[in-house]
């Protein structure tokens, strides 16, 4: 075989040799242009791993003091059946010296109930408050004797007394009756008369004639 005809079939044999896949050659181009990946490293599983979330817990709030509500008075049978709490009331120029013992409530006012010796419903309105404050409404009777002053005078005064003896027989009630000012002496008293004078400040009227 001469040197020709080598040339001719290693021409044919070129022209007839299959062509590369374009795929692979863009996979090859991707390749050569892509980053060399990192090589992994060995890390600290517990260091990676996120920590708990602390979630903090407010404080449960105190519950709010209830209102203060009406003081609880003392049994009557938790006093002796002899019991008596007495106290002075005062107010303008009257005095009342009261007894307060346990009974059914009733009043004995220099021998005479309330009704007759107090007939205004006003006036026995201010003698019974303390009673009514202090919850004993018909669970003890007042024993009182008064003298000086008026009719108005003497109720306060009543009152005063009433209220006084009463935080001798149960002292839980002071708080009660002190807000209330029941146990507060008034000291407001009429001003005295001057010489010279009609009435405390009055002036008798000048006549020119």
């Amino acid at each position: 075989m001469t040197d020709q005809d080598e040339r001719d079939i290693t021409a044919e044999n070129e022209e007839t040799a299959p062509e590369a896949p374009a795929a692979d050659v863009e996979t090859t181009a991707a390749e050569v242009d892509a980053p060399p990946m990192p090589e992994p490293q060995d890390v600290d599983a517990a260091a990676v791993a996120p920590e708990p979330e602390t979630v903090e817990t407010e404080p449960a709030e105190a519950s709010t003091p209830e209102a203060e509500a009406a003081p609880v008075p003392r049994s009557p049978a938790d006093l002796a059946a002899d019991a008596r709490y007495s106290a002075t009331g005062k107010r303008k120029s009257s005095v009342a010296r009261v007894i307060v013992m346990p009974g059914d409530g009733q009043f004995r006012l220099n021998g005479r109930p309330l009704e007759v010796y107090f007939p205004r419903r006003t006036h026995q309105a201010v003698v019974r408050q303390p009673l009514e404050t202090a919850g004993y409404v018909g669970a003890v009777d007042v024993v009182a004797r008064i003298h000086g002053g008026g009719i108005s005078g003497q109720a306060d005064a009543v009152r005063h007394g009433i209220a006084k003896a009463l935080i001798e027989a149960d002292p839980a009630l002071r708080g009660e009756l002190k807000r209330r000012q029941l146990l507060t002496r008034d000291p407001r008293v009429k001003e005295r008369r001057k010489a010279g004078l009609k009435k405390a400040r009055k002036r008798p009227q000048f006549s020119k004639r």
